[in-house]
């Protein structure tokens, strides 16, 4: 199955009290009642890249049958060293993220 998403990005952010990394991006979903979600997948290799599992959750709620999009956010707080995110679906890589932006 083929999902479309778009603008994905990666922050780490160490200004002294507020550290974090996060990643966000535009999920299209089938309808409004479907939520994206990034989470961190059990097995990661050695290096400082992080892989990224997009989960679509349905609410089951009734809703119109028309595309979506959605924003998405995957955060941590603390200090961070990623250089690299891969965003899988359904075991399929959908994005790769090489481009940190790091604030001070």
């Amino acid at each position: 199955m083929s999902i479309q998403t778009k603008n994905w990005t990666a922050q780490i952010n160490r200004m002294p009290g507020d550290s974090f990394f996060r990643t966000s991006g535009i999920v299209t979903v089938a309808h409004p009642g479907v939520t994206p979600k990034l989470v961190m997948t059990q097995v990661q290799d050695a290096s400082h890249h992080l892989r990224l599992e997009l989960i679509l959750e349905n609410s089951n709620e009734n809703t119109l049958q028309v595309l979506t999009e959605k924003a998405v956010e995957y955060k941590t707080l603390g200090n961070s060293d990623v250089t690299g995110v891969s965003i899988y679906y359904k075991n399929e890589r959908i994005s790769h993220i090489t481009n940190i932006t790091i604030t001070h």
